[in-house]
């Protein structure tokens, strides 16, 4: 938990109140106070893999912060190692719960709270789809790790060779794990450092809505046929 104080000590220097969650210390949640005003922080810690229980309790505080507090910001703080591999939580049908968590952060957006998520642990897979990148922006630290699958595995199921691999991710963000490939692929808004507050105000204070990530994809070279397809679609008959 020390991680987590320091990190929201940078981020809140007017002060916060974000502890580990009795029920469930993998969970920390609570109030920070930035210049634009209240944010509620809702996170996981540990590199904490999301299961069917983690999943609820996230959910559960994200309807608190809708029912309590209307149209309060609602912070992430994404440190997880992805969704729970277990037997149990894969018989319990696991991927509905971190679809239930993802659709009541969708309801807070549509209650008009704006989502921004940062990054400062782990952040893979299924676990950072349901918190993460779920959120109007997503942010993170520039020593955070992201990926979707590690690449010996990605060889694996592939059967591409990881040395090729390594060079396809020398090339493409695509296949590439870590912030910079995250970056320029625009799944990740900017890189955080240094004064961690005024970052987090500057956010707050940008419009909500829309989605940027084939834009910036784009724009930053990592994603180049996204938006192109995206128009087309939209402007078939």
């Amino acid at each position: 938990m020390t991680e987590v104080l320091a990190l929201c000590d940078r981020l809140f220097p007017a002060g916060h109140d974000i502890a580990a969650d009795a029920g469930d210390p993998r969970l920390v949640r609570g109030t920070g106070i930035s210049a634009p005003g209240r944010v509620a922080v809702i996170g996981t810690r540990d590199g904490a893999a999301i299961g069917v229980d983690l999943a609820l309790a996230l959910a559960a505080e994200v309807l608190r912060v809708v029912e309590n507090h209307p149209q309060r910001p609602i912070l992430m703080l994404v440190d997880t190692q992805g969704q729970q591999l277990s037997r149990r939580d894969e018989l319990l049908g696991n991927a509905g719960y971190l679809a239930h968590l993802a659709h009541c952060f969708e309801l807070a957006r549509a209650r008009g709270h704006l989502l921004l998520s940062l990054v400062y642990g782990e952040a893979v897979s299924g676990g950072f789809l349901s918190l993460g990148m779920i959120a109007d922006r997503c942010y993170a630290l520039a020593d955070a790790q992201i990926r979707v699958m590690a690449l010996p595995a990605m060889a694996r199921i592939t059967r591409i060779a990881i040395d090729d691999l390594q060079a396809l991710c020398r090339t493409s963000a695509i296949f590439g794990p870590g912030v910079d490939n995250y970056q320029r692929l625009g799944a990740i808004d900017e890189v955080w450092d240094a004064d961690l507050a005024a970052h987090l105000a500057r956010a707050l204070q940008l419009p909500a809505g829309g989605d940027a990530r084939a834009r910036l994809g784009a724009a930053r070279g990592g994603r180049i046929h996204a938006g192109p397809v995206i128009a087309a679609m939209l402007s078939a008959p």
